[in-house]
């Protein structure tokens, strides 16, 4: 007897056809193809079981989802699901990829810390002089550094790893303790005593917000926040006073809001590095991100949990 083959809807952008090749291996599947800009399906895309938005600016078909017969499932080819998870219509699964961007984000962490640490932004005002800065700047070693790590999932873990080699250590949070990993309850005593403080974790409820103007005030003077995660875990006013007073330094590739407006006092902050959401953009991440995926709806499909399923109203 025949098994119907289940409709997954992929994006048919540059960027996501290599998801057509990866997902078209599975099964007793059909891989359609879409426009994320449109506004309205076909009526052979509107019958798909799976829907994944397009690996760029991934939340344009949220709009499309009350287009859908019968979809069970959205699986998104980002690390977390704030996005989408208030708009998946409740019994369908949302899954994420987490996991993927391990490698890219962590190894922008790195860059944005050394970044910091080695005063690479006031050498390029200086060469932008033709100046020779020779004892102009003081720079710092990554060596002997504590990193406070807030998010002990794929990416937190491997930025500690990446940490360890240039000989600092890592002390990782996560929402519940568990072996070598404290919980958010101990935040207010692990604070100080860090050089860096590194934003992994998801935006939640309990982390929205959760920056704010008394964390920051328990950060060790000149230490360096490095924002991986969502700008609005971020107090953003907050954050822009201490940067302003020359104490705290940071390093942010997400904002809130964003994207940054032209006129937003963050641009200003001397102590500050900012790139545009941009830390997995690396050639080869979107083929993670889909290898991700397909373990994902193979799992979904054999009628069990994805692993990465996430909560949602």
């Amino acid at each position: 007897m025949d098994v119907p083959a289940v409709k997954v809807l992929v994006s048919n952008e540059a960027d996501d056809l290599v998801g057509h090749g990866l997902l078209s291996r599975l099964q007793h599947v059909e891989v359609v193809s879409y426009d994320p800009n449109v506004e309205e399906l076909t009526s052979q895309q509107s019958t798909a079981s799976v829907l994944l938005p397009p690996y760029r600016s991934s939340h344009r078909p949220i709009r499309l989802l009350g287009q859908f017969g019968a979809l069970k499932m959205v699986q998104l080819l980002s690390a977390g699901g704030d996005e989408w998870a208030a708009d998946v219509p409740k019994g369908v699964v949302l899954a994420t990829a987490r996991g993927a961007h391990a490698g890219p984000v962590s190894e922008w962490v790195l860059s944005a810390v050394l970044t910091q640490l080695r005063q690479w932004p006031a050498l390029v005002r200086f060469q932008d002089k033709s100046v020779w800065a020779h004892r102009k700047f003081e720079a710092d070693t990554l060596a002997g550094k504590r990193a406070l790590i807030l998010g002990a999932g794929a990416i937190g873990t491997e930025v500690a790893r990446r940490l360890k080699v240039f000989g600092a250590s890592s002390t990782l949070v996560a929402s519940r303790p568990r072996k070598g990993v404290l919980g958010a309850d101990s935040l207010p005593e692990v604070v100080s005593g860090h050089s860096v403080v590194v934003i992994t974790v998801p935006l939640t409820d309990k982390t929205r917000g959760l920056v704010n103007s008394e964390f920051l005030r328990l950060m060790d003077d000149n230490a360096i926040l490095v924002n991986a995660g969502r700008g609005k875990i971020v107090e953003t006013d907050a954050l822009v006073r201490e940067l302003a007073s020359g104490r705290l330094r940071a390093a942010l590739d997400v904002t809130d809001p964003e994207p940054l407006p032209v006129d937003h006092p963050l641009w200003a902050q001397q102590g500050t590095v900012i790139s545009p959401h941009s830390a997995r953009t690396v050639p080869g991440t979107n083929r993670l991100c889909y290898e991700v995926a397909v373990l994902q709806i193979a799992a979904f499909l054999r009628g069990e949990q994805p692993s990465n399923a996430v909560e949602h109203d």
